[in-house]
């Protein structure tokens, strides 16, 4: 078989980057409380703007978290584009009654060692399941990548969305993306391939945090030194 008569493989790159810090929660959980983010360190936005695609499409939750680390990227030097997709299926998981609680007393009343907030089929009172939030997550990543088929998306997103992302990369095993850490305005590339008959995924990387190498946010960030009490 010639080159000419290969079957043609259509590769799709997703480019999740979490919203930035949330500082106003007053240590409760927020879910998908549409609360603001913190997009003051220039250093960690002008980092992530270096390594993202310029001919992407860019899609976003409905939360303004999503919108405002957006905007904050493309004011640190990366092209705007003309739209953003806003698609609500990417919300960060509805966590029901906890909402608005405070975030250790409700992971302390919690099973020891959990990876999450509860068991991935066990829904918060009166919110969704980490499985509910993982299907339709994975239901709109699905149509996505069909109808942006051989593009670079760049999505917005939040960290149970991402986790939901990386657990379909994985081969379906929502389990496993809860495993990941994904740090706030961290990049996670994950890569489609499609050609008749296979429909696949790689993980380039999860997590990557691009300003880590920046000497200025080493500066600001280093760790206070040995604590001097007085007499």
């Amino acid at each position: 078989m010639s080159n000419a008569d290969k079957p043609k493989t259509t590769v799709t790159r997703w480019w999740w980057v979490r919203h930035a810090p949330v500082r106003s929660d007053g240590g409760n959980i927020y879910g998908q409380e549409d609360i603001d983010c913190d997009t003051s360190d220039t250093e960690v936005f002008e980092a992530v703007a270096k390594i993202l695609p310029r001919n992407a499409v860019w899609y976003s939750s409905n939360l303004k978290r999503t919108h405002k680390t957006a905007n904050a990227i493309w004011a640190a030097g990366f092209p705007k584009p003309e739209t953003m997709t806003q698609e609500a299926a990417f919300a960060e998981q509805h966590l029901g009654e906890w909402q608005g609680k405070n975030r250790a007393a409700i992971l302390a009343s919690r099973p020891p060692g959990s990876a999450w907030f509860a068991d991935v089929n066990e829904p918060a009172p009166g919110g969704e399941s980490f499985m509910d939030l993982y299907t339709r997550v994975c239901r709109a990543i699905v149509r996505i990548t069909a109808a942006e088929a051989g593009k670079d998306i760049i999505a917005a997103g939040h960290g149970g969305v991402i986790k939901a992302a990386v657990g379909l990369a994985l081969g379906g095993q929502p389990e496993r993306g809860l495993s990941f850490d994904v740090e706030n305005v961290s990049v996670t590339r994950l890569d489609h391939f499609a050609a008749p008959g296979v429909s696949t995924w790689r993980l380039p990387m999860v997590n990557q945090q691009p300003w880590i190498s920046d000497p200025r946010h080493a500066a600001m960030h280093q760790p206070a030194g040995p604590e001097v009490k007085l007499a």
